[in-house]
This record gives C-alpha cells, sequence and structure tokens, in this order.
C-alpha cells in the first residue's frame, strides 16, 4: 500500500423551488434550491464521497443516511467535518482537493474565492490546496436544462 491515495466523487440533485441553493458552503441568492434531505450542496457532497471513498470508507449516503432525521437539513460543512474527522481517526490527512461544479445557474465564478474559503476552513487545508471550477452543459439535458446541479471532485489524501 502507498501511503498516498485518490478518490473520485460524484453528486447530482434536481433544484426545487422553496428551497436555499447552497453550494460549496455558500449559499446563492436565487428562486430555487436543490431536493435533498440535508441542504443538499451537490459540491460538498461530491467533495465528501471523494475523501471517503480515497480512504477506502463507505460514501456519504451510508455515513449520513437520508433516512436518519438527525440529517435533516443538516449543513454540508459539518458532515465535511465529520469526513475529515473519520479519516484522521483512520490515520490520513487530505492532501488537495480539485472540484468541478456543472450548473446553468446561477453564475459561480463571482462567489470562488467564497466557496473555496469555506472549504478550505472545512477540510483544515490551505485554500490554495483546493480548485473549485464551474462549467455548464450548454444547454443539453437536465443539467443544461437548469433541472439539476451536479458536481465531481477528486481528492487526494495521504498517510499520516
Amino acid at each position: 500500500m502507498t501511503d498516498l491515495r485518490i478518490g473520485h466523487g460524484y453528486d447530482i440533485h434536481r433544484t426545487a423551488a422553496g428551497r436555499k441553493l447552497v453550494l460549496g458552503g455558500v449559499t446563492f441568492a436565487a428562486d430555487f434550491g436543490l431536493e435533498g434531505h440535508s441542504d443538499a450542496d451537490a459540491l460538498t457532497h461530491a467533495i465528501c464521497d471523494a475523501l471517503l471513498g480515497a480512504a477506502g470508507l463507505p460514501d456519504i449516503g451510508h455515513r449520513f443516511p437520508n433516512t436518519d432525521p438527525a440529517y435533516q437539513d443538516a449543513d454540508s460543512q459539518v458532515l465535511l467535518q465529520r469526513v475529515i474527522s473519520a479519516l484522521r481517526a483512520r490515520g490520513w490527512a487530505p492532501v488537495n482537493i480539485d472540484a468541478t461544479l456543472i450548473a446553468e445557474q446561477p453564475k459561480i465564478a463571482p462567489r470562488l474565492a467564497e466557496m473555496k474559503a469555506a472549504l478550505a476552513k472545512s477540510t483544515g487545508l490551505p485554500v490554495e490546496a483546493i480548485g473549485v471550477k464551474a462549467t455548464t452543459n450548454e444547454g443539453s439535458d437536465d443539467i443544461g436544462r437548469g433541472l439539476t446541479i451536479a458536481a465531481h471532485a477528486v481528492a487526494l489524501i495521504r498517510k499520516v
């Protein structure tokens, strides 16, 4: 076994009226949010799964099941902090994270620095060890029609 491991995470949520929109720990002014048991922060969920996968641990759905009322409307940054604690308890620490958010709306670029800062705070990583990018699906499929928002993430962890 190596002292370095890479994990990949993916998450997607349908848009929903009447919910707040949280992405990467930042609340956006929007007339929709994302459906989900927690705050439905697709970017943070993908990051959680990347970290958990790198450590060989069960995914976010097993760790924080949507059948457990304790996680109703949960702050995904708190979930991310718990993931980091679980990694550290097993002798792992994050090295860096690179994530891509796929959404037609809202405009993400003006809030990227805030998102990176929130994720850095939750992971204990320096801001420069976190990459967050945004793209669209150019009007194709459910993402392109604004019906869903998705995210991919890759995380590198090291044995400590």
